[in-house]
């Protein structure tokens, strides 16, 4: 079946779209207790340079190939270097990796679903603080709530991106990034005006530099691709999606900013209740799931009804911040499995929906009956996340960079940054861009790479 290419509908659907695949678990999730682990205020002040000078110009080049390829992530490259082997088939990898993340992704959206309906059940308000704080454990270790959550939650995703393009995943965009940020924004106004969440204001705003580290910039480098969803191909396929008359410049920069503006709103919504309920900042990945219900739950003794209320707001955010970014991840697939097997989008994103939902349940399971399968001493769930995370997402950002700085002609880096010459704020700044596409950014991913395993 031959289907005609999809487009965005203009340059704030894209920056939407865009923002919707960068700003999901990396921002709520996984950036407070980055910040909590590596020295406060320092580590976010590095994580905003990380993010303009590196990040944004790999984005930059992600962008580039999409655009200039008009296909699936892993064509991409095959049709831009005139089929050389190499590239055709480094391609793949950028199927592999975000159908790889979908998988464990989903998993944790499922555990917000859950989160989210015992605070509509008002749950956590019953509990006592150490009640709320342990149902994690139990919860995670169950073989089935967590895998019919992760089921549902995939579920859903699956059937924005069945809608397609325009009608599924832009319209789904336009609607959930603006409600995103009220919501993130509902939820700080509520965190800053806790007793004792001074303390958490000024841990994010008073950097000690003392706590800087080389793993340190090499983490905040790290959390910025990650958070971005750079590596994934899945920028690379909503490149795809943008028009050649569209300044790539001002949407590529739009989203960074957009996703700096989110991650920081996220600590200001979240470290000011954890230092409020004295609960340790560096209390690692479960700093939500484990942390935040514990902060509901003892703020629920004198103000029930509020702090239901703000838990309900607070895991609906992580819910969909959650879809957006897994929009973006099946997405790359589906577009893989139209182009190549010239099949329908329902029935790729079928296939899609029973790949990623069979491995998903094996990750979930990895928390109870599978706990003990384990590989290289990691269990199913965090094989995953591992191999993902440090590996995987790095040499696709690098292979990225590489391909556009040294493999595309100048010329073609030039026509697709500057359309062809005629934007002329563009044109100033080509050189710098180009440098720090060409050596910044391959230097600065092998350093974060080695810095990972060495130090």
């Amino acid at each position: 079946m031959t289907t005609k290419r999809e487009k965005f509908g203009g340059r704030m659907a894209v920056i939407l779209a865009m923002a919707g695949s960068a700003i999901g678990l990396g921002n709520i999730w996984r950036f407070p207790y980055m910040v909590g682990e590596h020295g406060g205020a320092a580590f976010v002040i590095v994580y905003v340079v990380a993010t303009l000078l590196i990040s944004l110009p790999v984005f930059l080049a992600e962008v580039m190939i999409g655009r200039r390829s008009h296909t699936n992530s892993r064509d991409a490259f095959a049709r831009l270097s005139r089929q050389h082997p190499f590239w055709k088939w480094a391609g793949y990898l950028t199927i592999l990796i975000p159908t790889l993340i979908a998988c464990y992704y989903s998993v944790i959206g499922g555990w917000s679903v859950e989160y989210f309906l015992k605070s509509c059940s008002l749950s956590f308000v019953r509990m006592s603080p150490e009640e709320a704080s342990g149902f994690f454990g139990p919860f995670a270790a169950s073989p089935w709530t967590p895998v019919i959550m992760h089921l549902i939650f995939l579920g859903i995703t699956v059937a924005v991106v069945a809608g397609g393009v325009k009608s599924g995943i832009e319209k789904f965009s336009k609607i959930s990034l603006p409600v995103l940020f009220v919501l993130i924004l509902m939820i700080l106004t509520y965190s800053v005006s806790l007793p004792g969440a001074g303390e958490g204001v000024r841990y994010l705003l008073h950097p000690d530099w003392n706590e800087l580290t080389p793993r340190t910039f090499a983490y905040a480098m790290g959390q910025s691709f990650y958070s971005l969803s750079l590596g994934m191909g899945a920028i690379i396929t909503y490149g795809s999606y943008v028009s050649k008359k569209e300044n790539i410049l001002t949407t590529s920069a739009g989203t960074a900013v957009s996703d700096l503006l989110f991650a920081i709103l996220a600590g200001f919504a979240i470290m000011p209740a954890v230092f409020a309920a004295g609960i340790e900042p560096g209390a690692g990945p479960g700093l939500i799931f484990q942390s935040i219900p514990y902060v509901f739950a003892k703020m629920g003794a004198g103000m029930p009804v509020l702090s239901a209320a703000v838990s309900i707001l607070f895991f609906l955010a992580i819910i969909v911040a959650a879809m957006t970014s897994c929009i973006s991840l099946v997405e790359v697939g589906v577009s893989f499995l139209m182009e190549r097997s010239r099949m329908s989008r329902g029935r790729a994103c079928l296939i899609l929906f029973l790949l990623c939902g069979g491995l998903g349940v094996l990750c979930s399971l990895s928390f109870g009956p599978l706990a003990d399968a384990k590989v290289a001493g990691m269990t199913i769930f965090d094989l995953f996340d591992w191999t993902c995370s440090n590996i995987l997402l790095l040499l696709m950002a690098l292979l990225a960079v590489v391909f556009v700085g040294w493999i595309l002609p100048r010329r073609v880096v030039h026509d697709e940054f500057t359309n062809g010459g005629r934007l002329a704020f563009n044109e100033r700044l080509f050189p710098a861009v180009y440098f720090l596409i060409k050596w910044v950014a391959p230097i600065a991913v092998v350093v974060i790479f080695f810095t990972n395993f060495i130090l």
